[in-house]
């Protein structure tokens, strides 16, 4: 310090106040030089004086504003073992400042003075708590009030006798103050004491206690260190300062929450890769793609070539056959390829796999590269940015694996190259790609002349189109369903009509249904597009549409298997394998599901019960078949069917190009030859395989025929040559050669026959003609696909419904004009009969030509007539009037005598005199029989060789009329007319006659014994003689106009 500084030689008040602390306030101020003769030592005393009585002033209006609290902190100088009095106030820990001169290492009396160390309460005092007194100003406020602070003089004569200077002289010389205290300086010494590390020290401990105590003194250019405020002030912006960073801290965050969200929202509408485009499959599973555009690098044997790596190509079952189940390359090449050629530049969007379509083995492609190629010599492989990218196949050989790019490829070739693969290097394929913008007409593009909604519908978007089309033509279309499927959705149907909901008279009934199997689909979107088309045509007055509407009552079913569409549905579009949705919930194949009623008919005729026993048509069901293996949708397809008189219909399928007739299930050949030596009396033995192909040869189509089978191919081929595309069998079918012959139609039993098929049960268990429609290769085809499909099969649609009006129709009708319900009609020549419905209308379905029809009722005469079909549209009326017959009388003769055969006799000649036994002659002509009970009646009585006799001409006679029969080539039905006349009296008891209305026609070959009543021979005799003659039939031609 500099008033200690050895150019003062004399002491002065100064000196004594720099020793007693005093001179701290001077320092802290900015004083120096105090060897000056302007700042005398009176006026620096006069100043502390001034500052100590500002400072006590401050305390006392402290004090009252502020009851003192004894701080706890004044509890702990307990080691000074001073008096409590000084303990609160602060200037005790001043002298810890004289710790920084410790290079002299010669005050070591101060060193009494850390002593008051244990004052660390007052955390302000310390250099420590002065660092951190930017925080600590509350506590600064508390410690202020602990007691009153004493004044100055005594401040300074405490200082001056706890130095021991009370005593001594103010004006001592300076020798005497350093032999007692003070070292002298040397040359090192002051440098060292001028050193500047020690003074901030000293200062910076001194500069936070001072503005606590004192104010700003009254000196003009000491005003602006007021160090209370200044120190409040920066308390404050410190404050200030720590909240306003604690709002730019939060301000920051929320403004990096928010760009956070905004870059999440933004990433969320920018994908992280591109969506692959989707296109439709070029037409490798539909035979759009021919087969010379499919190439392949090598091929294991000739039934696997590349034409046939089509997606889902199935296998004629032989494994080195000519038609395989996938394209397989030859196992010892080098380098493998499938290679197709779309004939134009397209953008290649994707590939799917699928593995060999197989019985025994398990062939698929693991993973593959793809390169494509403008001129099929330079070929570049897909790279993924980094390497040729690895795409992976399949990991069994039924599901199809779609693998789409990420951007599309321009391109016209295409090659798959299999890099690994299970089994042998099999694989079926499709390729995905777009139609690039050109002038030139592509084969996949469609102009389309009908605003229709050309998209698959699921189950409640087909309920909505119905509903909609319903509210468009609400005067010609009705929504019911026929039942409901095993999940519980219902099949919903739509009948288009001018009438809906009522059968009229003579308009007949025709059906279309389609999804029997859920995964062939093209048939159910045909039937909405369908049913769109006739309602627009219908409002916008097609006279072509208003013919069908009025004239035939159409029912239109989509979906019979709707729980398995849905699941082929959810697959999507080419993704299904050949199965997956192909049965019912509960595992049934509803087109096979149905009773086998071909076996019944076919057993009855080979042991020749049909018509008398078995009828030809409407054959019963067998027993317990409905509470057998039966789906839901079986059963509710069977009641819809007895209950509305279908004349025609067809259901939809997929899977081939082609219309199939019945018969779908193959007859057996009847057993030929005798039974083996050994065998069993009148059991048939097992053929074999050459007796078996020899019977086929001879027999020929007659095992697979309807008696209906011209009809039938007419029927067909009236669909597949309105088709477009049906009869273009120049490349063959879907899954071998052309099996149509060229005509687009073949007979299901030559080709995949079935038992139990829907088919074959509609021809013999109800009037309807039935014929099952394949739609094409692909099952399930590309919404894109649907307009082209629409076109192939618009005008088919049209025109096979107008089929139901070729042949003749009418009503049959008692003499009283009543309509008889359940009349069979029958067709010569043509061995399957139908029945009128129940106001006695029917319609039969014949081809041009004369036929010779009979109506036949219960208790009515059967009546034939001749009908002639034209080739003009429309059926031709053929109605019948039936009179009531006189076989209820016959059936109870019969019943009286035992329901025995009646022998036919011809009439004895009347012998005169002649008298039956027991005497008593007779008239002429009359014969008495003898009421003894005896057998023998004179001359002519009833004798055992007479009755013989009777039996064999009455044998003749009927071997006779069998051999005229044989001579005509068809058969002549009479009808007989009896009258009963008795000369005899008439019996003394009576038999009440009971007439049965509901008895078939060919239930008086077989009548039911009611009485055991047996008549003598000469009633039989009797009745016999005066019965009529049968007459013979005396056609005569006749056409009523209706």
């Amino acid at each position: 310090m500099d008033c200690l500084h050895p150019r003062f030689h004399k002491e002065s008040m100064a000196q004594i106040l720099c020793r007693s602390g005093l001179f701290m306030v001077c320092v802290s101020l900015g004083c120096r030089g105090w060897g000056q003769a302007d700042y005398s030592g009176h006026c620096l005393f006069q100043l502390g004086i001034a500052k100590a009585k500002k400072a006590a002033e401050k305390e006392a209006k402290a004090k009252k504003q502020k009851a003192p609290k004894a701080p706890k902190p004044t509890k702990k100088p307990k080691a000074t073992k001073a008096p409590k009095k000084p303990k609160a106030t602060k200037a005790p820990k001043k002298p810890k400042a004289t710790k920084a001169p410790k290079a002299p290492k010669a005050p070591k009396a101060p060193k009494a003075t850390k002593a008051p160390k244990a004052t660390k309460a007052p955390t302000i005092t310390k250099p420590k708590a002065t660092k951190a007194s930017k925080t600590t100003a509350g506590k600064e406020e508390e410690v202020k009030p602990t007691s009153r602070r004493p004044t100055l003089e005594e401040e300074e004569e405490k200082r001056l006798i706890q130095l021991g200077w009370d005593k001594l002289d103010s004006r001592s010389s300076l020798p005497t103050t350093t032999s007692t205290g003070f070292k002298p300086l040397t040359e090192p010494d002051q440098d060292n004491w001028d050193a500047r590390p020690a003074i901030p020290r000293t200062t910076t401990e001194v500069i936070m206690y001072v503005p606590e105590e004192t104010t700003v003194p009254p000196i003009p250019w000491y005003e602006e260190y007021d160090y209370a405020d200044l120190a409040t002030k920066k308390i404050e912006e410190e404050e200030e300062k720590a909240l306003q960073e604690k709002k730019e801290k939060e301000e920051l965050l929320k403004k990096i929450w928010e760009e956070e969200e905004k870059e999440e929202e933004r990433l969320k509408r920018i994908p992280l890769q591109p969506k692959p485009k989707k296109c439709p499959p070029l037409g490798l599973e539909s035979h759009r793609v021919d087969d010379d555009q499919l190439r392949a690098s090598s091929q294991s044997h000739h039934g696997v070539a590349a034409q046939r790596g089509r997606l889902n190509m199935q296998s004629s079952g032989e494994e080195d056959g000519v038609y395989g189940g996938a394209w397989c390359a030859e196992p010892e090449e080098d380098s493998h390829w499938f290679e197709v050629d779309a004939r134009r530049e397209v953008e290649f969007s994707g590939v799917i796999l699928q593995g060999r379509n197989s019985d025994t083995v398990d062939d698929f492609v693991s993973t593959f590269h793809v390169s494509f190629s403008n001129d099929s010599r330079d070929w570049t492989v897909l790279h993924d940015g980094y390497a040729e990218w690895l795409l992976y196949g399949n990991v069994d050989k039924d599901t199809p694996v779609m693998v789409q790019f990420d951007w599309p490829v321009v391109a016209r070739y295409i090659r798959i190259l299999p890099q690994s693969w299970n089994g042998s290097l099999c694989l079926r394929a499709e390729v995905l790609a777009c139609q690039l913008p050109s002038s030139v007409r592509s084969e996949n593009e469609v102009n389309q002349t009908d605003d229709l909604d050309f998209r698959h519908h699921n189950y409640k978007d087909m309920r909505q189109m119905m509903k909609v089309i319903n509210e468009e033509c609400p005067n010609i279309t009705r929504i019911y369903n026929i039942g409901k499927s095993s999940a519980g959705l219902k099949m919903y149907a739509m009948e288009i009509s001018d009438n809906p909901g009522e059968h009229e008279t003579g308009e007949p009934e025709f059906r279309y249904t389609a999804g029997l199997h859920g995964n062939e689909a093209l048939g159910r979107e045909l039937l909405l597009l369908l049913m769109q088309f006739i309602c627009k045509e219908y409002n916008d007055d097609n006279p072509r549409v208003r013919r069908l509407v009025e004239r035939v009552r159409m029912h239109l079913v989509p979906s019979l298997n709707p729980d398995a569409y849905e699941l082929a549905y959810e697959m999507g579009s080419e993704m299904g394998n050949w199965g997956l949705g192909h049965w019912t919930e509960e595992g049934y194949d509803i087109f096979q599901n149905f009773p086998d009623i071909n076996s019944v008919l076919w057993g009855a005729e080979d042991r020749g019960w049909v018509p008398r026993m078995v009828p030809n048509h409407h054959i019963p069901l067998p027993e317990n078949f409905l509470n057998g293996s039966v789906a839901l949708e079986t059963k509710a397809i069977i009641n819809w069917m007895e209950r509305t008189p279908f004349v025609l219909g067809a259901n939809f399928q997929g899977g081939e190009n082609v219309v199939a007739y019945p018969f779908d299930m193959l007859r057996p050949p009847k057993a030929v030859a005798g039974p083996r030596r050994g065998s069993r009396p009148g059991v048939a033995y097992e053929m074999n395989e050459e007796t078996w192909a020899r019977i086929q040869r001879q027999s020929g189509d007659a095992l697979r025929e309807t008696p209906d089978d011209i009809m039938f191919r007419w029927l067909a081929m009236s669909y597949a040559h309105s088709h477009l595309t049906m009869t273009e069998t120049q490349r063959g079918s879907c899954h071998t050669d052309d099996i149509s012959g060229g005509l687009g139609i073949i007979n299901r039993a030559s080709w995949k026959p079935v038992v139990g098929s829907m088919n074959d049960f509609s021809y013999l268990h109800t009037n309807c003609f039935e014929l099952s429609i394949f739609l094409g290769c692909d099952k399930f085809p590309h919404e894109s696909e649907l307009p082209l499909e629409w076109e192939n099969n618009r005008e088919a649609l049209l025109t096979f419904i107008e089929q139901v009006h070729r042949g003749i129709k009418g009503i049959v009708r008692d003499t009283e004009g009543k309509p008889l319900a359940n009349a069979t009609i029958s067709v010569e020549g043509i061995k399957h009969d139908i029945k009128t419905a129940a106001a006695g209308d029917y319609w039969r379905l014949l081809n041009p030509g004369e036929y010779r029809v009979t109506a036949r009722a219960d208790a009515h005469t059967p009546q034939t007539r001749l009908c002639m079909v034209g080739y003009d549209s429309g059926a031709t009326p053929c109605s019948f009037t039936l009179a009531k017959s006189n076989w209820d009388r016959i059936k109870q003769i019969m019943t009286l005598h035992g329901n025995r055969p009646i022998r036919l006799v011809t009439k004895a000649p009347p012998q005169t005199g002649s008298h039956t036994g027991g005497g008593g002659g007779g008239a002429g002509g009359s014969v008495v029989p003898k009421q003894t009970g005896t057998d023998s009646v004179g001359k002519t009585g009833s004798t055992p060789q007479r009755l013989r006799r009777l039996r064999l001409m009455r044998l003749r006679k009927l071997q006779q009329q069998r051999l005229r029969a044989k001579l005509y080539t068809t058969t002549t039905v009479a009808t007989t007319t009896t009258t009963t006349t008795t000369t005899t009296p008439a019996p003394t008891t009576t038999v009440e006659l009971v007439t049965e209305s509901t008895t078939s026609w060919y239930d008086s070959w077989f009548p039911v014994e009611s009485s055991n009543t047996e008549s003598t021979p000469e009633e039989i005799l009797t009745e016999i003689q005066e019965s009529e003659p049968t007459q013979d039939y005396i056609f005569e031609y006749k056409i009523d106009d209706y």
